[in-house]
């Protein structure tokens, strides 16, 4: 059933990237605010000191090169990275008055003394508490992505046919070293942390009267990725517990509660393989977990995302898609049976593929509970979410 599904998946994907070939899919940028009329009459000259600027601001650790002749812009120095160097083509394709821009190799013999100083200015080695871009993009149908996110969830049969479930959490960077090891690629070190609860909007029984709150999990964990052209690898070690809601607690009385925290270690990676298509995945191994709730040790998930049908909203300066993904689990907990999540969404930000997101999206889940010891119970729901985050 699960094969069945990710065929599925992967067919409609391909149907929306190839439909996309027959639409003219608009980037947002920056430059979308810079009106074309400051550009009218300037010499290459002008045009190239503002462009250099603009990078600068923006990309300032990776000493890019701007070489404007005639309205063509050449870029030098581009980092190793593919999709941070296909971003920096895309964000100057947007400036009023380009006519084109070429990635080049190393510097123009012509050009080496008028750039010899600049080119050679002290490296940067890193950059502290990065937040324009993310290394390892979230993994959207992710029922334990750390997220803002608010939502009504419906037909659960664990946690309440008519239930809201709620999500806080981020990301939070530490330091980027850049062009690391032979590969040249960055490395991050970071801090996540989050929690998500869920309330049973009509208990039964209901002894306390009015909205129950079934259970609360905590999450804290430590990323470090590695991050190379399409490729991305994260390292994770991370730690949670779960608690039953206090509603709960008093509907059920007798009811034992168990304490299944445990610290885990997984090692996952995410490949672009398409501008609009990205897959990922990897094992995990739980080390330890407390011994009211003993767990087995390996779990595996992966899953996939597509985006489709891009555009600009230009009236508010906005960049809209729609989305869809699947993520899938096997632990050793539940015999390695299958656990799936699918999305199917719309996002809006201010530029295409950085920063942060705002995200509208139908989910349906069928499998095991994500909801603390209730994880070896089967259940399945649908449920509508409002997200904000990477």
């Amino acid at each position: 059933m699960a094969f069945k599904t990710l065929f599925t998946f992967f067919i409609i994907s391909s149907i929306f990237l190839f439909a996309q070939e027959e639409v003219d899919i608009a980037i947002l940028g920056r430059a979308d605010n810079i009106p074309k009329e400051s550009f009218n009459g300037a010499d290459d000259k002008y045009f190239e000191g503002y462009i250099q600027a603009l990078v600068d601001m923006h990309y300032y650790e990776y000493k890019v090169v701007v070489i404007v002749k005639d309205g063509n812009v050449w870029l030098a120095n581009m980092p190793k990275n593919i999709l941070l160097a296909n971003s920096i083509v895309a964000f100057i394709k947007d400036v009023p008055g380009v006519k084109r821009v070429v990635e080049i190799d190393g510097v123009p013999p012509e050009e080496i003394v008028k750039r010899e100083e600049y080119v050679n200015r002290p490296k940067v080695k890193g950059v502290w508490f990065p937040q324009t871009t993310s290394l390892f993009q979230p993994m959207l149908a992710n029922p334990r992505q750390v997220i803002y996110s608010i939502g009504p969830r419906f037909g659960d049969r664990v946690a309440g046919r008519k239930a809201v479930e709620i999500s806080l959490g981020d990301d939070f960077p530490f330091f980027r070293w850049l062009d690391v090891f032979k590969w040249h690629g960055d490395l991050q070190i970071g801090l996540e942390s989050g929690i998500w609860s869920v309330f049973n909007m009509d208990p039964k029984p209901n002894i306390g009267g009015g909205t129950a709150l079934f259970n609360t999990d905590y999450y804290v964990g430590i990323p470090i990725v590695y991050a190379v052209n399409k490729w991305a690898w994260r390292l994770r070690v991370y730690h949670i517990s779960s608690h039953l809601g206090d509603e709960f607690m008093v509907n059920h009385p007798g009811f034992k509660r168990l304490n299944p925290s445990f610290e885990a270690v997984d090692f996952y990676f995410s490949y672009q393989a398409l501008d609009y298509l990205r897959f990922y995945g990897g094992p995990g191994v739980v080390a330890h977990s407390d011994p009211s709730f003993p767990m087995k040790n390996l779990y595996f998930e992966y899953g996939g995302e597509a985006k489709f049908f891009g555009k600009k909203i230009y009236y508010h300066k906005l960049y809209g898609t729609f989305f869809a993904g699947v993520y899938f689990r096997n632990w050793q907990l539940n015999n390695f049976n299958m656990d799936g999540t699918y999305i199917l969404g719309y996002e809006w930000s201010k530029l295409q593929g950085v920063g942060r997101k705002i995200r509208i999206f139908g989910e349906y889940h069928h499998g095991f509970s994500p909801d603390g010891q209730f994880m070896k119970e089967r259940t399945s729901y649908w449920s509508i979410r409002l997200a904000y985050g990477f």
